[in-house]
């Protein structure tokens, strides 16, 4: 599968920018592709980050700046950076691939060293402005409260769903922590693919460890996390040994060296949302989300817990997934 170690080329394929790219990736230890059409290249940013698109608009301008626009609005594909090759002399071609959120604009006469610079820079803007966690290349926690904070701004109706394993250090002592990372990678996997499928303006982040958020528009809510669980309860045994995934647990220790039972991992998700909170800084939903989850956690399988607490009684309800999902009111 390509990864954030490959340079993507997407055009007519000229001879002298595949060469120049060619080059670059030698020199930066890339893997250089060529990608023969703009769905080719939307699948590859579907199942993974590569280090950067190229897309070369000689010959097919207007299509090529609607992909790169395509590509920009995308909360899931805009960490990507994209560079856009224009036509020489065209005065207004640059000026058009930056305002459809092109990273950077390049002509195929820019001069070699140049041109490598360019690029290089490029990706080190990227690596210092976009914090993404290298496993599971989810942006962190700088976009993060990004999104949290132009959802405060916008005034719309949102909901920050602070998501966490129950039981993950356990299995991470038994199994070790390649299965570990394994499991990380599945979890930011299901939230990405079902937050893109249910939520339009959705957004998913990578916290750190087993931690994640993901904020989608209020009417949204309870699809994402129904399907979220049921996706995960179905794919998470099959990470266990057929024994255990049998048996429901495994036998481990505590830190007293205590054996205990340890049930087969369940995620637990905190909720917040701006129906009866009137936040005006991100940090307030945080620590309100970081609440939730720690008392999502306090309860038995996998649930999403939504405060909505006014007199501070609390009902349980059942999400359409099966999963329990207390609600405080």
């Amino acid at each position: 599968m390509p990864s954030q170690r490959t340079i993507a080329y997407h055009g007519p394929g000229r001879p002298g920018v595949l060469s120049r790219l060619d080059e670059f990736a030698a020199q930066h230890n890339l893997l250089p592709t060529t990608l023969g059409s703009a769905d080719e290249v939307r699948a590859l940013l579907n199942r993974s980050y590569p280090a950067c698109v190229v897309l070369d608009a000689v010959g097919d301008r207007e299509s090529m700046l609607s992909l790169c626009a395509d590509i920009k609005r995308d909360a899931f594909t805009a960490i990507v950076p994209v560079i856009v090759v224009v036509p020489e002399g065209d005065a207004e071609a640059g000026a058009d691939a930056l305002e459809a959120g092109a990273d950077e604009v390049l002509t195929a006469i820019t001069a070699p060293r140049e041109w490598s610079l360019r690029l290089e820079l490029v990706l080190r803007r990227a690596a210092r402005d976009v914090s993404v966690h290298p496993t599971t290349r989810l942006p962190g926690t700088i976009q993060i409260e990004r999104d949290i904070f132009e959802r405060i701004q916008a005034g719309s109706g949102f909901a920050v769903c602070y998501a966490d394993l129950d039981h993950f250090k356990e299995f991470n002592d038994r199994y070790g922590y390649n299965s570990g990372d394994r499991v990380i990678l599945l979890l930011s996997k299901i939230l990405r693919d079902v937050v893109r499928a249910l939520a339009p303006g959705g957004f998913v982040g990578h916290i750190g460890g087993d931690d994640f958020i993901f904020n989608v528009p209020m009417d949204y809510l309870q699809a994402c996390c129904d399907e979220v669980i049921t996706l995960f309860d179905e794919l998470i045994p099959y990470q266990y040994t057929g024994e255990d995934r049998s048996a429901g647990y495994f036998l481990g220790k505590d830190r007293r060296g205590n054996v205990h039972r340890i049930p087969l991992m369940t995620l637990s998700i905190g909720v917040v949302t701006n129906q009866v909170h009137d936040f005006s800084h991100t940090g307030q939903v945080s620590e309100l989300a970081a609440e939730m989850k720690t008392y999502a956690k306090s309860l038995p399988g996998s649930k999403y817990v939504v405060d909505r607490r006014r007199a501070g009684v609390m009902a349980n309800r059942r999400s359409s997934g099966g999963a329990t999902s207390p609600i405080l009111d």
